[in-house]
Formats: C-alpha cells, sequence, structure tokens
C-alpha cells in the first residue's frame, strides 16, 4: 500500500505527457519556419532573376527596328538564372524561364510600355512599336517549392511568381564632336540615312530662332570646352555629358567652323590656344593626311619635304609660312579669279572634290530637294584636274582604278553603285601611299591675295594647290580615332522637340558625313558669293560606326544604363 502511494505522489516525468502533446505543434511550428525560409528564398530567386532579365531586355530599347524582339530575346537568352529552392519537377530544371515574345504589345510575359507612372506604381500606354517602347516588365514562369515538412502549409502559402520592370537611364553623351543635324527623315518617321541617302551632298545651313527644318544643323552645349577646339580636336578626350542635360548651343558660334578648317591644313590667325601651332608643326587639332581642297597657297617654305617629289623645285625660305585664311600675304585662298571651278568650267587651275552639280551652280543651288542634293558631282573632270598624266590626260584610267577600289562603277553618277568622293579620298590615299614619288602638290598659277571682302590686295604671286598637309603633320586614322575629314553627327528631331534657341535634346541617331571642303566665304568667278563661311558642305557616308568600323554605336556614342523601376 505503501508503495502505491508514494507512486501517487511521485512527480518525476510529469511533462513528458505535456511535451507528447504539443510534439506536434513544436513539429508545426518547425516546418513552418523551415518551409517558409525555403518559399522566401525561392521567392528571392525569383524576383532577383526577373530584376537581371528586366534590365538585360531594357539595354535594348533603341528605338530602333526589332528593339521588342531583341529586348524579349536578351531576357530570355542572355542570362543563365537558377532556382536552387524550387523543387517541383518542372521540365527545365532549375533554369529561371522568359519565353521569347518579338512583338511590342502588353501581353503575356514580356510586356512593353510607352510611360510608365511611377506615382502609382502603374503602366501607362501600351507600346505599338520599337519606337516607342520605352519600358519593358518582364515576368518569370511560375515555380513551387514542394514543402518537406508541413503540406498543410502548402495550401496557405502556393507558388512563388516574381516580375519586374526596367527602363533606359539617360546615361552621358560621349565621343563626338558637338555637332546635331536635324533628322531629314523626322516628318516621314524612316530611319537616316538609307542607301539611297549614301554619296549625296548636303548643305548644313545652321539653324537658329525659330527656322531649325530638316538639313538645319547646330551645335550640342557638351559643358565649358569651347567649339573650336571641341570640332577641331584629334581625339575623343572631351569629357562625357549627362544625356538628359544636353541642349542646344545659341549664340555667335564662329570658332567652330575654324575648328572645322583645321582638319584641311588651315590655321586661321585669331585661333584659341587649343588649335594653335606649336614650331615643330604638331597640335592637337591635326589635318587629315588627304587634305585635296578648292584652295591654294604660294609655295611653302619647307620647299619639298614632305609630300613633294624632288623635281618640284626648293622652297622660299626664311619666311615663316601664313597658314591663316584669306588674312595677309601668301595665305590659304580659293583658286585665283577666273579659274575656279563651278559647273561649265572644263579647264580650272586646281579644283577640290567638288560639290554635288546642282548645289554648285548658285548660291541657292538648283537641287530638287534643297540643302539635299542627288549624289551627282563632276568624276570625271576632277580626274582630269588632278590625276591626269601624260599618257592618260583624261585621267579616266585613274578612275577606273578609283571606281575598282571601291566596288563601285566609274561611269554611274547617281544612285548607290555611283562612286562617292569619299570612295575617292580613300583611293587617293591608298594610291599616293603605294606610289609615294607621285607629286602632290599642282601649280595653279598665279593668283591675287584677296582680302576678306573680295577685293584684290594687288600683290601677284605663283601659288600651287597641295593635296597634302604641310602646315601641321597629319594625322591619320586609328582603332580609336576616326579619320580626320569624317565627322559624327547626332540626328535630332528637331520638330518635335521644338528646337530653337537653348532647347534640351535627345539624339535618336548617329550618322558619319565626310567633310567635302573648308567652310569658308567662298566665291565664283564673277566674284559674286556662292556659300558663307558658316556653311558646312558633306557627303553621307553612312550610319555612324566606331572609329575601327563596327557598326554598333548604340552604347558607343550614347552611354545608357538600364535601371529597375519596380
Amino acid at each position: 500500500m505503501t508503495r502505491w502511494r508514494s507512486l501517487a505522489r511521485n512527480q518525476d516525468g510529469a511533462v513528458a505527457p505535456t511535451v507528447a502533446l504539443s510534439l506536434f505543434a513544436l513539429i508545426g511550428v518547425g516546418g513552418l519556419a523551415f518551409d517558409y525560409a525555403r518559399l522566401a528564398a525561392l521567392d528571392t530567386e525569383l524576383q532577383q532573376a526577373a530584376d537581371q532579365a528586366a534590365l538585360a531586355a531594357a539595354t535594348q530599347l533603341d528605338g530602333k527596328a526589332g528593339a521588342c524582339g531583341r529586348a524579349a530575346a536578351a531576357a530570355s537568352q542572355l542570362l543563365n538564372n537558377q532556382t536552387l529552392f524550387a523543387n517541383d519537377g518542372d521540365a527545365d530544371g532549375l533554369k529561371v524561364v522568359v519565353p521569347v515574345e518579338a512583338t511590342c504589345d502588353a501581353a503575356d510575359q514580356v510586356r512593353f510600355y510607352k510611360t510608365w507612372d511611377a506615382a502609382t506604381d502603374a503602366p501607362g500606354d501600351e507600346a505599338t512599336s520599337p519606337a516607342d517602347a520605352k519600358y519593358v516588365q518582364v515576368t518569370v514562369n511560375t515555380r513551387t517549392a514542394r514543402y518537406a515538412l508541413t503540406p498543410v502549409v502548402g495550401a496557405i502559402f502556393g507558388d512563388a511568381a516574381a516580375s519586374a520592370v526596367a527602363t533606359l537611364g539617360a546615361g552621358a553623351i560621349c565621343k563626338i564632336p558637338p555637332l546635331m543635324m536635324c533628322n531629314p527623315a523626322e516628318s516621314s518617321g524612316g530611319e537616316y540615312p538609307t542607301a539611297a541617302d549614301i554619296g549625296k551632298g548636303l548643305k548644313l545651313e545652321a539653324g537658329g530662332g525659330t527656322t531649325w527644318a530638316p538639313g538645319n544643323y547646330g551645335y550640342l552645349n557638351l559643358g565649358s570646352t569651347s567649339l573650336e577646339a571641341a570640332m577641331g580636336s584629334n581625339i575623343d578626350a572631351l569629357p562625357c555629358v549627362a544625356a538628359d542635360d544636353v541642349s542646344t548651343k545659341p549664340g555667335n558660334t564662329a570658332s567652330a567652323t575654324a575648328g572645322i578648317n583645321t582638319r584641311f591644313d588651315i590655321y586661321e590667325n585669331g585661333l584659341v590656344g587649343y588649335c594653335e601651332r606649336a614650331a615643330d608643326r604638331t597640335t592637337k587639332c591635326s589635318p587629315a593626311l588627304n587634305v585635296t581642297k578648292d584652295m591654294v597657297h604660294a609655295q611653302f617654305s619647307s620647299g619639298t619635304a614632305p609630300n613633294e617629289v624632288a623635281s618640284m623645285g626648293g622652297g622660299k625660305g626664311g619666311k615663316a609660312d601664313n597658314c591663316g585664311l584669306l588674312t595677309g600675304q601668301e595665305a590659304w585662298e580659293q583658286v585665283p579669279q577666273g579659274k575656279r571651278y563651278v559647273p561649265g568650267v572644263t579647264t580650272p587651275a586646281a579644283m577640290g572634290l567638288p560639290r554635288d552639280v546642282c548645289h554648285a551652280s548658285n548660291k541657292d543651288g538648283s537641287c530638287a530637294s534643297g540643302r539635299f542634293g542627288d549624289g551627282n558631282w563632276d568624276r570625271a573632270l576632277y580626274f582630269k584636274t588632278n590625276h591626269a598624266t601624260a599618257a592618260n590626260p583624261s585621267g579616266s584610267v585613274a578612275l577606273a582604278a578609283a571606281a575598282t577600289f571601291a566596288g563601285k562603277t566609274a561611269t554611274a553618277t547617281i544612285g548607290t553603285n555611283a562612286l562617292s568622293r569619299y570612295d575617292v579620298y580613300r583611293w587617293e590615299m591608298d594610291y599616293w601611299s603605294k606610289n609615294p614619288t607621285v607629286a602632290r602638290r599642282l601649280s595653279a598659277g598665279t593668283a591675287q591675295a584677296v582680302n576678306p571682302a573680295g577685293n584684290p590686295t594687288g600683290k601677284s604671286y605663283n601659288v600651287f594647290q597641295y593635296t597634302g598637309p604641310r602646315c601641321a603633320i597629319g594625322q591619320s586614322a586609328s582603332e580609336t580615332i576616326k579619320d580626320r575629314r569624317v565627322l559624327t553627327a547626332a540626328l535630332v528631331n528637331c520638330t518635335a522637340g521644338n528646337v530653337k534657341g537653348s532647347t534640351k535634346v535627345s539624339p535618336i541617331g548617329w550618322v558619319d558625313l565626310f567633310l567635302v571642303e573648308p567652310s569658308i566665304t567662298r566665291r565664283d568667278n564673277d566674284n559674286k558669293e556662292l556659300t558663307g563661311a558658316d556653311q558646312i558642305y558633306v557627303e553621307v557616308i553612312g550610319k555612324a560606326t566606331k572609329p575601327n568600323g563596327d557598326a554598333n554605336t548604340f552604347q558607343y556614342f550614347l552611354r545608357q544604363r538600364p535601371r529597375l523601376v519596380r
């Protein structure tokens, strides 16, 4: 009896039933924590994958054809994200999947929008074309974590999914001179330039006030660097500027063309310090290796070296050369009056690569498209004037060689198969490099030095056309430096952007332009003004490329960074 009483009073192990009864709850709580952590980790994996896919897609939103398809492909294929916490037996294993969709719309898992309202975190209008696809929303495939300890929890939390929205940030504009031109294709909504535009002359007329229109050019305000330095600089060493802070640069921009003219070996009096020449002919604004132009100069004091053959004779000696423009004695000036090239003249004393015929006839020109030429320039006369020999006085052999070099037809005058001025320019450099003894100086006869107003000073002397640089050492093109007679210009939709005065602008593309002639006050043989000094005459080369020829320039000139919106 005593033993039973003792047992009844004994409290050892009294908690065991409580523990046993609560064990199910403890396991449930522990399982809840374990499985919730697994679900949270899966959600994080999927969200990170969605973020990265959206950022990858946003890098392709350049507004060009195929942008939506490229964006969807980037989201689907450029990344290899895995869901280590998913164990749903999906056929794709651990891979996070985003379907490839090539359509610009707001359907399915890759959606495109024109705008996104940050305040309400809601999309704006659906994008219907690459041009208005500014935001991309990417939703990754739903995945499931099979719960290890508490199947009941699975019914509470369900599957995991994630989406993200990204766009391109403003970024920075880099590696271009501050030259912009109004997009000629803005009204049509097409691209510029097309294959049909290549080789055509273009009169870039300075815009201003409310006169901006296709073919107008202007300058971008890319910081405190002078326009002269920016337009003449050898290397793309100017600082990058935030793209959302770029505006047009109004006011007096006369120094800009002075910088451009250094590319033709012309160093005007009054250049700012950046582009001045040192005594050893070095400069930060070098000329091209081929500076053929409708300008002449008295014989340089340096005589036969370089770029001349010994038979041309010695120099003046003892006198510093004037490398200015129409200022003082023996400066750079146009071909002597009466011997200049204009359409109809068959024996000019010297001739640079000319304008399209319809642009060269008079100040306003006669081109059907106004500022835009047709690509028909006097090829035969150029070769007769500059590349004739005793054996081939018409220069036709050289013309045929140039056409062969460029893969074009020598007799074609208009069209994509016609020999362009840029083709000839490159052929000449190739020809001279293979034939170093060929004379690169041509006598242009006797001239009268003229002042900027065009009135003769009465000083007569022999002048010559120089096709190689003499005032400064020429700069060759390289993997990092474009040819000195190639300018990259930003294309701007001037009408849509309401460009006038100082206006913030957003470049929509880039075009490479060949500098045909220096920017000077050019006169015909009757001394009538043909062009003003602020006009830039160029030939369209095509869509801009990097110095090494790479056409993938989207993130080269305009460095935009993708950013998450949500």
